[in-house]
């Protein structure tokens, strides 16, 4: 049980009904859990509006309920009341004292940005775990908890299911934590009542404008900016467009990294590397440290993500030569991922799933000269057929040859995504061919590679199920090409 007075004490509120001298079961923002003796959290949600659950959860039992607007008192009949400005803002800190507050037991590491949170994430984890830090992660990809795995819903989850976490953490004698921390996390109030230690940037480029996301860009810039004001140590890029407004009112003490040598960690000397099986980066890491680094994950893109991953380790008291060794054999699921095969062409996974992404990964890739740049992928169904067009025209132009083949399609057939997608493609002079089913599609490629060759499987990524038709089939792609391999 929990005392009501005490859930409360770190916001500001006015009872307009009962009182706070009394101890409720348990605390929940969903009107279907919300049983005998349960504090009641009203969220104003983009779907639905917790206010007008009101009745149906004091009927079942609720003790107490937490609003943000006005409602007929009448409907609460035997409840406590209490009303704040933002129920959002409350929920949060709510949860922190409801769990214990956790978070006061780890060191926080939040990394926010357009591109490179999650592989920054992984990076960081390698490095430290390597220092022999026990860590967790909680990201775009799934929770880290020891040896447990949870697939993840949302890149920063609520505050009840965040704080659930960092509980669970600090109970299994995690010391730090490294956390993807998306605008959307710190516009909805999730990040409220985290204690960060260290924020990292990434990089800013307009994305997650619309409903039910940001407004504008103003607005998304604004929300990444916060961490700045919520961290103790702030690490960003110094060499983005951006970087001034986001750390515009910071409270924090700032460090930056980037290619610029004014930058507190900077990279040069930067030369890629490209052997059968591996394609990376190497660079010499200066400023503050100084180490050569070699990385398995191609572009300029990528060493940022390690500058950002050794800049953070460093103030754990990480070694130069820790950074090294974790670096060098550090890859992440489903982000320009090297699969081994036993032929000289390469073969990679990454989740590029847009066209911005796309072109990004395939212009990268160009800068290694490969003998051919072949890249397959699909498009979901149920969403935009605009990113199809966009998605076949960045292929078609870029690689060698595309191969056309089905994503999640969902409740869409996927020989008219397909289409859309050679619509795209036929704008310009790029060779292509259509194989409706991924592995047919995966062992058309892998059976046509050469020597030489660099064959990315763009889309899925770090999934490892395919949806047709509301239902999610088992389907890993590296699941995939091993059994491909073994029919050879």
């Amino acid at each position: 049980m929990y005392k009501l007075s005490e859930l409360l004490k770190d916001i500001d509120y006015t009872v307009q009904k009962g009182g706070v001298d009394i101890t409720v079961s348990d605390v929940t923002p969903d009107s279907r859990k919300a049983g005998p003796g349960s504090f009641f959290i009203c969220i104003s949600g983009f779907k639905s509006d917790g206010h007008s659950f009101i009745p149906e959860v004091v009927k079942n039992g609720a003790s107490a309920i937490l609003i943000e607007k006005d409602i007929d008192l009448s409907s609460a009949k035997g409840a406590t009341v209490i009303r704040v400005p933002d129920a959002r803002y409350a929920m949060a800190h709510i949860a922190a004292a409801y769990y214990g507050y956790p978070a006061k037991k780890l060191r926080i590491i939040g990394i926010t940005g357009t591109k490179g949170k999650t592989t920054t994430a992984y990076l960081t984890k390698a490095i430290l775990e390597r220092g022999g830090f026990k860590t967790g992660l909680i990201g775009t990809i799934e929770v880290i908890i020891g040896d447990e795995h949870i697939p993840a819903s949302n890149t920063t989850p609520d505050s009840f299911v965040l704080q659930g976490y960092f509980r669970k953490m600090a109970d299994a004698g995690i010391r730090v934590v490294v956390m993807e921390a998306a605008s959307q996390g710190f516009k909805l109030k999730r990040t409220e009542a985290v204690p960060f230690e260290i924020g990292i940037f990434t990089n800013l480029e307009e994305d997650h404008i619309g409903p039910n996301e940001h407004a504008s860009f103003e607005e998304y810039l604004e929300c990444k900016s916060m961490l700045f004001r919520q961290c103790r140590i702030g690490i960003v890029n110094a060499d983005d467009a951006h970087v001034l407004k986001i750390i515009k009112n910071h409270t924090c003490e700032i460090e930056t990294y980037g290619f610029n040598p004014h930058a507190d960690y900077y990279a040069e000397k930067e030369t890629t590397v490209h052997e059968p099986g591996r394609i990376g980066m190497e660079f010499d890491l200066c400023g503050r440290r100084s180490v050569h680094l070699s990385i398995p994950n191609p572009g300029r893109f990528s060493i940022y993500n390690a500058l950002a991953a050794a800049s953070a380790a460093f103030h754990f008291g990480i070694t130069e030569e820790t950074v090294r060794d974790a670096l060098y054999e550090t890859t992440i699921k489903g982000r320009i991922e090297t699969v081994p095969t036993p032929y000289d062409f390469t073969l990679l996974i990454d989740y590029a799933h847009n066209a911005m992404s796309l072109e990004s990964i395939l212009t990268t890739l160009r800068e290694y000269e490969p003998n051919r740049l072949i890249c397959l992928f699909g498009c979901g169904g149920n969403r935009s057929r605009e990113r199809r067009f966009s998605m076949g025209e960045v292929s078609g132009r870029l690689a060698d040859l595309t191969i056309i083949t089905s994503d999640n399609p969902r409740d869409e057939e996927p020989g008219a995504i397909i289409g859309d997608i050679r619509t795209g493609i036929e704008k310009t002079d790029g060779k292509y061919v259509e194989i409706i089913d991924r592995k047919d599609a995966i062992r058309y490629a892998i059976r046509n590679g050469r020597r030489g060759d660099i064959i990315v499987l763009a889309g899925k990524g770090h999934e490892d199920y395919q949806e047709i038709r509301g239902v999610k089939y088992p389907m890993d792609e590296r699941v995939l090409i091993r059994e491909i391999l073994s029919e050879a």
